[in-house]
């Protein structure tokens, strides 16, 4: 079963809620992607003290933050329901399980870890058993929509599947018609989805055909 979720790189509160609003009729969940200009080099929008993600949707937040721990506490506070941090911002993987416990007791139900590109698996491997999800990188760099797929990334699902069948694996860069459904078939099954659906015409009918394309594998 796959799993596709649109991306939004905001710049405001009233951003998510746009593309929440646009995406509500054909999703359920949207990925937010955050940076705070040290381990991405651009900023994004961080919640102040009472800011609310918007009602009706469930949330999961790309933390591409150098301080995964602290900044995931301000997306629990704001509704988020799952938390993604960096193997390569935590250092090790038993700061990863202090965040993750930490996170679970503010209300996170999900909590995933990510690794760059150029990450080794032997630096990822022991998130495994303490997630929910792997996010494995498909570009080359971080931080904004449209930086072009890698089709290393098609591989590197593939190996780490075979690695860690076990494992859930989620992608995020450039995902398109072009390559969600290799990319299925190596292993990956949650399809966080940027430029594809917003600079579509028509969204809605991306959306399906991204799904069409991993159902069509099965």
């Amino acid at each position: 079963m796959s799993e596709i979720v649109p991306t939004v790189v905001p710049s405001s509160l009233a951003e998510i809620a746009r593309v929440a609003d646009a995406c509500k009729a054909f999703a359920d969940t949207i990925h937010i992607d955050v940076a705070d200009g040290e381990f991405a080099p651009n900023t994004t929008w961080m919640p102040q003290p009472g800011d609310m993600l918007p009602s009706g949707m469930r949330y999961e937040v790309h933390m591409m933050v150098a301080k995964p721990h602290e900044m995931g506490l301000s997306y629990a506070a704001a509704g988020a329901h799952s938390l993604i941090g960096h193997a390569e911002a935590f250092h090790d993987v038993e700061n990863a399980r202090t965040a993750f416990d930490a996170w679970k007791a503010a209300g996170i139900s999900e909590v995933q870890t990510a690794a760059l590109l150029q990450t080794p698996f032997d630096e990822v491997s022991d998130y495994v058993p303490i997630s929910d999800i792997i996010l494995l990188m498909t570009i080359a760099s971080i931080g904004v929509q449209g930086i072009p797929f890698e089709e290393a990334g098609i591989a590197r699902v593939a190996e780490f599947k075979k690695m860690h069948p076990e494992a859930r694996i989620a992608v995020d860069g450039g995902v398109s018609l072009s390559n969600i459904e290799r990319l299925y078939k190596a292993g990956a099954t949650h399809f966080c989805v940027g430029s594809a659906l917003s600079k579509s015409a028509d969204p809605a009918a991306t959306y399906q055909q991204l799904r069409s394309a991993t159902n069509a594998v099965l």
